[in-house]
Order: structure tokens, then sequence, then C-alpha cells
């Protein structure tokens, strides 16, 4: 439900009364998004050629080595996630957004340039605070701004612009890769998304006002004895709260198996004659389906629910796994099937179980619960890269996606145990 301003409706930094929706917020809402697009170009410059940079340029043989650089991405997300909710208590969101455009900068640099391994590692723990900061608050702000009717769309929305960005340009990537090879113009596109993003991080609003908004007209009060700091609420959105606890371990492993295919992938298929061409359009279908899908899941998740969608959202992508290896020697169609289903399996989760974190946390620690859920989501980047990395130094790659597949689906029955739905205030 939408308010209207009152005498007492908070106002923004330049005196105006501001309303909770998407359509009374509509310019502010759709600068995020465009952020959100600056974001996830970024970090799809890595999708297609860092795996290949590692073993072909470098000379790295130990697939562990080659995936620590998403190792090094997901420690750092996660852990700049978690800090992200803290941070909102002492910073504005804005300015948190800036900062985390200003640590991006050297990142296409150091990609293009990098005179060994250990400068690419690097450059990812930039990456990995970069988009901590950046899409936690342009996620954060979006939630601030719709209020609670249209979570799912918002979530949906933001998620999606990140991701298509994310699968076009590992698209581009792979193909620039074909006429100019692996290193340097691939990674230069990077400078554009960088100084776009931000210069619209400047430009965009910060929603302080929105969320004192929200508190004041939230029909039920917190609690005199709860704890709405970061210790209390790691704990509440890890363990204590069982819906909370669902969700964050179903974002997990979602993308566990996101960080096993960015590494996993592109050595699979090329292990199987494909080129840079194909390795980008099977790694650019994905996250482009996960991305565009998002926007009728997102909207869908505000009207069936969350758990629907995140349970068989799971399943989904194990059968994604699944299709990978059963077709492996027709490995185009594979990959591309493979693609397909886990792109659209990843888009039934995503919004929804944002959705689910907003839905079961008060507005006082909402930031601090969204910071947890996302620890842990990310924390799945590093965890996927060393499980997939031991498991085929060890057994071969396709252990890992076989791996990959067990756990997926197991994660989807857990959420469906643990996640429950409640009303929205």
């Amino acid at each position: 439900m939408n308010a209207t301003p009152t005498a007492t409706t908070p106002t923004d930094a330049a005196g105006r009364p501001v309303r909770l929706g998407l359509r009374e917020n509509r310019l502010q809402f759709t600068l995020l998004v465009i952020v959100n697009i600056c974001v996830g170009g970024l970090v799809g410059l890595e999708r297609t050629t860092v795996p290949l940079i590692g073993s072909e340029t470098f000379g790295l043989t130990s697939d562990l080595a080659v995936f620590s650089f998403i190792i090094a991405f997901g420690l750092t997300k996660a852990l700049t996630n978690l800090a992200a909710g803290a941070l909102t208590a002492r910073f504005r969101r804005k300015q948190l957004l800036v900062a985390g455009w200003l640590l991006g900068i050297p990142v296409p640099f150091a990609l293009a340039y990098a005179p060994s391994w250990g400068w690419i590692v690097a450059a990812n723990v930039l990456l990995g605070l970069n988009q901590g900061l950046t899409w936690s608050m342009t996620v954060n702000m979006k939630i601030d701004l719709v209020g609670p009717s249209r979570r799912g769309l918002a979530t949906g929305l933001n998620e999606a612009a990140g991701y298509t960005a994310v699968g076009v340009t590992a698209l581009l990537t792979g193909y620039l890769a074909t006429s100019y090879g692996l290193r340097p113009v691939p990674e230069l596109i990077g400078v554009v998304f960088v100084a776009a993003g931000l210069a619209l991080a400047l430009a965009v609003r910060d929603t302080a006002a929105h969320v004192a908004l929200e508190l004041a007209n939230h029909t039920k009060p917190l609690p005199t004895d709860e704890d709405t700091g970061l210790k209390a609420t790691f704990t509440r959105t890890s363990w204590h709260n069982r819906s909370l606890r669902g969700a964050s371990q179903a974002g997990l492993i979602n993308n566990l198996n996101d960080g096993l295919t960015w590494g996993v992938f592109p050595l699979l298929f090329t292990d199987h004659g494909l080129g840079l061409a194909a390795v980008g359009l099977i790694k650019g279908l994905y996250p482009i389906l996960w991305g565009l899908g998002q926007i009728p899941t997102g909207h869908l998740a505000d009207r069936i629910g969350r758990k629907p969608l995140i349970v068989h959202g799971m399943l989904v992508q194990a059968v994604g796994f699944v299709l990978a290896l059963a077709l492996l020697e027709r490995p185009l169609l594979a990959g591309v099937l493979s693609a397909v289903f886990l792109g659209l399996g990843t888009a039934m989760v995503y919004p929804a179980l944002i959705a689910s974190i907003s839905d079961h946390a008060h507005p006082a620690w909402r930031a601090n619960a969204l910071g947890t859920y996302r620890f842990w989501r990310d924390i799945g980047y590093a965890a996927g890269a060393l499980v997939a990395g031991v498991l085929a130094d060890t057994f071969g790659l396709n252990a890992t996606v076989i791996a990959a597949a067990v756990l997926t689906a197991a994660s989807g029955l857990l959420a469906a145990r643990w996640i429950t739905e409640r009303a929205k205030d």
C-alpha cells in the first residue's frame, strides 16, 4: 500500500515529501536499474575469458589454481555484503554506492594488462569489494523505494538488469576474444561500465527518507527486546529463523552452482572441441536468461508466493547439470540446453529469495538480514570454485558437475522443508 504525504511524512534532502511505490519513484528506480547494468557488466568481463587466461596465457595446470580468482572474488564479495548491512547504520546508501565504484576503477586495467596471475587474483579482490557495495546498495535502495507490496518485482528488475548485463558482456567478450585474443581488448570495455556506473551513482538520490517512512508505517512494531545489531541478525538469519535459514542455504547453493560453472564450463566445453565464440554463447546465454527471466518471476513471486519458485527453481537447475553431462557427446547442444535450464531455474529462485528475506525481516534490521543472506549466497562463489577445483583435480571435470546436481536438488528439498510464506505488511 502506497503512502500519501502527511504533515509527518519524512522528506528527502531537498525537502520534498517522499512516497513509497514503483510509479512514485520511477525516475530514481530507473537510474538504479541502469547502475546495476553497469555493475553486472563489470563482473561479466570475467565469465568467458579469465579461466582461459589462467590456463593458456599464464600456463596454470591445476584447476584449483585457475579457480583461485573466483575464490578471491567470492570471499571478498561475501564479506563485503555482510559489512554493507552494518555500514548502512553509519553511512548513507549513496555514499557506499559511490565508494564501491571508486574501488572498481583499477579492475578492467588489471585484467587487461596483469603481468602475472597474482595480479588477476588481486583484481578480483577489488572486484569483490566493488560488487559487494554496489550490488548491495542498488538492491537495498530499490526495496526502500517501492515498499513492501512490490518487493518481488523490485528485486526481479534489479537482478534482471545486473545479470542480463553479465550475460551480454560474457557473450561480447567471447566474440572479441575470437577476433582480438584473450587480452586486452575484451577486458577494456569494462572502462565504460566503471565510468558510467560512477557518474550515475553520483546522480541518484539517497533513500534514507523512504526507510524512515516505511518504519513509520510498519504495522508490526519492533519488539523492545529485539536486537537489531549485526551479530544478532546474523545468527537469526543464518539459523534461528527457519525461513531465513532456508533462504540462506538456497542462496549459497545457487551461487555455488554459478561459481562452479564459471570456472568449469569454459574448460569442460573447450576440452570437447568448442571454440571461444561457442563457449561465450553458453556462458552468455545462462545469465541472460537468468537476468531477463527475473522480470516475470519477480512479479510472479508477489502473486503466488516465494516458496514455490524457490523450490522448483532449484530442481530445474539440477536438471540443467544433468543435461550438461548426458548430452556431452554433442557439446554445443549440451551447453546450450544446460544454460537454458540453469538460467531459467536461477531466474525463478533469485528474486524470490531476496523478497523472502525482506518479508521475514523487520525494516529496522532488514539491511543486516539482506547483508547476511548475501554473505551466505556469495560465499557460494568461493565454495563452488573450491569444490570444483578439488574435485576436478582429483576426479575430473565431470565429477564436479555431478556433485553440483546432487547438492542443488538437496537444497531445493531443504527449502521446501524450512521456508514458509509470510503475509505482507
